[in-house]
């Protein structure tokens, strides 16, 4: 591959991205969230670079690569349309397991939005090693993506979701990968959680008012409705507490696709995450389906912003408010300070209409200073991972890593930025074989040297 620039000798790990990259025609409309999950890696070692892509072997990639044809309607279409059953949270939905990507006991583990089965890959050569299984244990209701790793522990924490009760779980799984720790959370109905949180003594879930109407459920139509009059709730959970352990707290009402990072500070649990003004932004009465669809996928209709909130375990009480009045969010940190306090996040600058990335922000949450890059006309970026150096005193001591799409030339590229210097431009540019498409979710795992 060609590269600009010169690769970090200090930067030995993998990149991983995963991405919805459809292989057969949708049934109806296509989605940007239903296509077949793909794994993006960019292999770094001793100032060499390796790219490789492969599809999640998921069942239904699969049994649609044996029937040579779409078999699963999508999110912009009523399950009925759907031509087998299917599993995840909704139902007749196809587990494309193409939403997240972590590094846990030393495999890659692909997941689901819709809850699904997780999906094991090597994270160097990206081989197939199957489903996780967790010694037989692995719910039946599946796990939803944003599973966090503790890296400290070595302890992988998840939670999952359905239309039926118990409407939620949550769950501890050890370093080596056995599920220690499984109970229900109660909520008065069916929800649509995206993201947890973590602290060293605490796993932080939520219950936020945008959820499928349970109206609708009962008929099969799987319509989401934001409540502007409940609050958010807040359940924090000691990390291997029981269901009646949940402590639930009341916030302004909002969405939150993605939290940032939590902490605890004496008494208070701290979170950050990105509070929308409008999680369901409205659009004309005579809008097109598709427009009454994508409204979602707009973070500047969404008005999404780093946000604060603090709980105060002894009190009940809730303190919350804006970091930035910054339209932004896919916050990455420095996994390092997950769950303890930390400086530095690192978020997207969405673009205007559409779910892409136009380009990056450093945001220092306890100065307010933000750094912005721009990757350029008519190039989107990816969730920009942070690889710490070997020898780093500070947390921005690191290496930042993206996937760029330049539309227009039909060129991608995989580039590489110091933290402590990102207006300096690329360190390293490293241009693929082909454009990749857009994606969502992305992970760094180290190599130890």
């Amino acid at each position: 591959m060609k590269v600009t620039g010169e690769i970090p000798q200090d930067l030995n790990g993998v990149y991983l991205r995963n991405t919805e990259n459809p292989l057969f025609e949708s049934i109806g409309r296509y989605h940007p969230f239903d296509g077949d999950g793909m794994i993006h890696m960019m292999s770094f070692c001793d100032g060499e670079v390796e790219y490789r892509n492969r599809f999640v072997q998921t069942d239904g990639f699969r049994a649609e690569v044996d029937a040579g044809q779409a078999l699963w309607a999508g999110l912009a279409e009523p399950p009925s349309r759907s031509l087998r059953e299917g599993k995840c949270a909704r139902g007749r939905m196809k587990d494309a397991s193409s939403t997240d990507i972590v590094v846990h006991a030393g495999v890659a583990v692909s997941s689901f939005y819709q809850c699904g089965d997780l999906y094991r890959l090597n994270p160097h050569t990206l081989d197939d090693l199957g489903k996780e299984t967790w010694g037989g244990a692995f719910p039946s209701a599946g796990v939803s993506a944003h599973t966090k790793v503790d890296e400290h522990t070595g302890e992988l924490l998840f939670f999952n979701y359905q239309t039926s009760a118990p409407f939620m779980h949550y769950g501890v799984v050890s370093a080596d990968r056995q599920l220690v720790h499984y109970v229900p959370i109660e909520l008065p109905g069916a929800r649509l959680p995206h993201d947890m949180a973590f602290t060293p003594n605490y796993s932080i879930l939520n219950d936020c008012p945008l959820f499928w109407d349970p109206e609708l459920i009962h008929r099969g139509i799987y319509a989401t409705r934001y409540y502007r009059d409940m609050p958010m709730r807040i359940g924090i959970i000691p990390r291997f507490g029981a269901s009646q352990d949940v402590r639930w707290f009341e916030c302004r009402s909002t969405f939150v696709l993605h939290w940032i990072n939590a902490w605890e500070d004496g008494d208070e649990v701290v979170l950050d995450g990105y509070f929308e003004d409008d999680p369901s932004p409205r659009v004309a009465t005579d809008s097109t389906l598709e427009a009454r669809m994508f409204r979602f996928l707009d973070l500047h209709s969404m008005k999404s912003r780093p946000y604060r909130w603090r709980f105060n375990l002894r009190t009940g009480a809730v303190t919350e408010g804006y970091l930035s009045d910054t339209i932004t969010e896919f916050g990455m940190i420095n996994q390092a300070n997950a769950g303890l306090p930390y400086r530095y996040v690192y978020s997207v600058v969405p673009t205007r209409g559409m779910f892409t990335f136009d380009g990056l922000i450093k945001h220092d949450v306890r100065t307010g200073r933000e750094e912005v890059l721009m990757f350029g006309d008519g190039v989107v970026g990816s969730e920009t991972v942070v690889a710490p150096k070997p020898d780093a005193v500070d947390e921005d001591d690191a290496w930042l890593i993206t996937f760029t799409s330049d539309v227009p030339n039909d060129v991608s590229h995989c580039v590489v930025y110091d933290a402590k210097a990102l207006n300096a431009g690329a360190v390293a540019t490293v241009q693929l074989p082909e454009r990749i498409s857009s994606g969502t979710h992305a992970c760094w795992a180290a190599t130890s040297r």
